[in-house]
């Protein structure tokens, strides 16, 4: 193909989504788009971490000192899990303090073990929201964009659907006025079917509960094996996301994720008009986790070169 040719498409491809992004910053406040014209900026998720971290060969409140010295990531997903028995305003004080001192901008945190926020009965839903908010409270005052959670429910199809978007809009009404969105991962079960969660997000209609598509996670049923198409969910996600996960789990000589096709994600991502952090989750047992995440990191950077 002609060079030129080939730039103008390019240069009508990146006008077309920077169109798209400007239409995804009025429908979702608060999603975390990035200026100056760049596709996309990478964080880095603290599971990548958690051998090390539940190891106890490092401690969590140094995660932004390892984001930035080991790993050059300006950005970062806590997990409340390596914070549940210590939290406090102390903590979350020395927690922004090193943020702050390593450059590095807090941008959400992934909530588990609260409860469900579908819950079939309506006092457990609103029990699991009262359980969230303290979490809310440390994402506002660390400077978050969001909080990630679940949307476990139990019911049939539809009455999942209605539960679950019951529980996030409460939980979005307590953390608008902190600026706060609520991001709900594809997890297992329903929320890995991404047709499932995205009419949760139409059932909810709530511009602060959004969606962190996640590469990797669209098994519903382990047992059956049971597992929706991961290009089709992200597709279909990516209109309401507010983050996204780039999870991976091995790579060849290459430096190419084996078990997904990273371009063609990236790809999907972008066609939105998408323009915000993309996660690095390395979930692999092939290589070290530091290996895993600088493999991912400079995938996704050479993804973005050519954007």
């Amino acid at each position: 193909m002609d060079k030129i040719q080939l730039g103008r498409r390019q240069l009508l491809k990146r006008a077309l989504q920077l169109s798209a992004a400007a239409t995804a910053a009025t429908a979702f406040p608060g999603c975390a788009l990035l200026g100056g014209g760049e596709p996309y900026r990478l964080s880095l998720a603290q599971w990548s971490l958690h051998r090390r971290f539940f190891g106890g060969d490092a401690d969590p409140r140094e995660f932004a000192q390892i984001a930035r010295r080991e790993f050059d990531i300006d950005g970062i997903e806590y997990v409340n899990q390596f914070y549940k028995e210590t939290l406090s305003d102390r903590l979350i004080a020395d927690l922004r303090n090193r943020a702050a001192g390593e450059g590095v901008q807090s941008l959400l945190i992934m909530v588990d073990g609260e409860g469900a926020l579908g819950a079939p009965d309506e006092k457990a839903r609103e029990q699991t929201v009262d359980n969230h908010k303290k979490w809310a409270d440390a994402a506002h005052q660390l400077g978050c964009h969001s909080i990630r959670v679940n949307a476990q429910s139990e019911g049939s199809y539809d009455e999942q659907k209605q539960r679950a978007a019951d529980g996030l809009v409460k939980l979005a009404e307590y953390c608008e006025p902190l600026g706060l969105n609520v991001l709900v991962e594809n997890h297992g079960g329903l929320s890995s079917n991404a047709r499932w969660l995205s009419q949760v997000m139409e059932t909810a209609k709530h511009p602060r509960v959004g969606t962190l598509p996640d590469f990797g996670n669209f098994v519903i049923d382990r047992e059956t094996g049971e597992e929706y198409n991961r290009y089709r969910g992200v597709r279909e996600l990516m209109p309401y996301a507010k983050a996204v996960s780039a999870k991976s789990y091995a790579f060849n000589e290459q430096g190419q994720e084996t078990t997904i096709n990273f371009q063609r994600m990236m790809d999907i991502v972008l066609a939105v008009g998408y323009s915000g952090w993309v996660g690095v989750e390395y979930e692999g047992d092939k290589h070290s986790e530091a290996e895993g995440i600088r493999l991912t990191r400079d995938l996704l950077l050479d993804i973005k070169a050519t954007v």
